[in-house]
């Protein structure tokens, strides 16, 4: 009886973060049911992780833009620019796509620094800054886009990078033997990092959860990304878009949760006076925060880009808003200082799943724009009613 009252209470306690992983397993289920397995299929999820890329890589830099009480609206325009700046170097300036790639992940950060240099140096609220920058770079789109329309791009190497796959080292029973070595990969990783957490706090003496929840935990865990790995590499395997996306999050939330840069972003989001009168620089952070969005928006327009095979003029429409959903859906704060980018990924693949799983049953894209606006604002009215509670 302990057992269930301790896993009770600690849902109870921990409601935002645990809240969108059983959102996204009711979803998923939901579905596979609606459409008689077909939603769980090994192409409608590979199909599903892969047009989720873009947005997931939108929305960890939006998360920490959230994070600091800020917002970044132009976002998607940049991704849709930046992605078009790269087709043009490649079809048109012939240059190869292993310097395409940094040059435009370093206009990227100069473009995000731009605003940040609005926002913490001459103090104009994020919201409009970055809403100029929504339409200058819309007119750059179009401007670069106008005399073409469309810009084919016919470099393997980079169409690889929106729709290849990683290559396999074997069949084994038709699965795809690198996709499974990964997904142990992930899962061995996954089990020492929360040991090794939870031996650190046992050491400090701090409160931890009992053996048997946090070995349910681990299982349970474990046993999900087991049964994704299993899917895809019954298709093919995970693509490059997969990876570069499991990268991002790896290291943003390695700098977030491991380093004094991150604590800092997360003091400056809780009280930027308090952050400010306690030494920290309120404004490099705001800096640092827009100069990042950057770089992952120049990312975001590469692996859409690359997923097209071409810059379109309406590359990056709605971007932001999506983005911006997946940060609120996965957890993060309206009121700042709250959110892990862990949980903006979460609440992208839900956003995705659910325009996925309405596409297989047919409903109409007035209805699918209703729903998700819904989903987010359900997010947002239990950020509230939990901060309150907390309050």
């Amino acid at each position: 009886m302990n057992f269930f009252k301790e896993a009770k209470s600690l849902v109870k306690v921990n409601i935002r973060e645990y809240g969108m992983y059983i959102a996204l397993f009711v979803i998923m289920l939901t579905f596979s049911i609606l459409t008689d397995g077909l939603f769980m299929s090994s192409r409608n999820i590979s199909n599903l992780l892969d047009a989720t890329g873009y947005t997931a890589v939108l929305a960890v830099g939006m998360t920490l833009v959230i994070v600091i009480r800020h917002i970044d609206l132009s976002v998607g325009f940049a991704a849709g620019f930046m992605g078009a700046i790269a087709a043009i170097l490649l079809t048109q300036g012939g240059v190869p796509v292993y310097l395409t790639i940094p040059i435009i992940l370093v206009l990227g950060v100069v473009a995000g620094m731009f605003n940040g240099v609005l926002v913490a140096s001459i103090g104009i609220p994020s919201f409009v800054a970055s809403l100029a920058g929504m339409l200058i770079f819309r007119g750059a789109l179009l401007r670069v886009t106008e005399k073409t329309g469309t810009i084919n791009i016919k470099d393997e190497h980079f169409n690889a990078i929106g729709n290849g796959f990683i290559p396999s080292l074997a069949d084994v029973g038709g699965l795809n033997l690198s996709s499974l070595i990964l997904g142990v990969v992930v899962i061995a990783l996954y089990i020492y990092f929360e040991v090794s957490k939870r031996r650190n706090k046992l050491n400090y003496q701090f409160e931890v959860v009992s053996g048997r929840i946090f070995a349910l935990k681990l299982v349970f865990v474990s046993v999900i990304v087991a049964y994704i790995t299993w899917i895809i590499a019954g298709y093919n395997g995970f693509s490059w878009t997969v990876i570069i996306m499991l990268a991002v999050v790896i290291v943003y939330h390695f700098l977030t949760t491991k380093t004094v840069l991150g604590r800092h972003i997360y003091a400056v989001g809780s009280n930027p006076e308090a952050a400010h009168l306690s030494g920290i620089n309120v404004k490099k952070i705001t800096y640092f925060v827009f100069g990042s969005m950057g770089m992952l928006a120049a990312l975001s327009g590469i692996l859409f880009t690359a997923r097209l095979q071409s810059a379109t003029t309406t590359a990056g429409t709605l971007f932001e808003l999506d983005a911006i959903a997946a940060a609120y859906v996965g957890g993060v704060s309206s009121a700042g200082g709250v959110g892990k980018v862990t949980g903006s990924i979460i609440g992208a693949i839900v956003m995705a799943s659910l325009t996925s799983g309405m596409n297989l049953l047919g409903v109409g894209i007035s209805y699918q724009y209703m729903i998700r606006g819904g989903v987010l604002a359900a997010a947002v009215i239990f950020d509230v009613l939990t901060r309150k509670k907390r309050g």
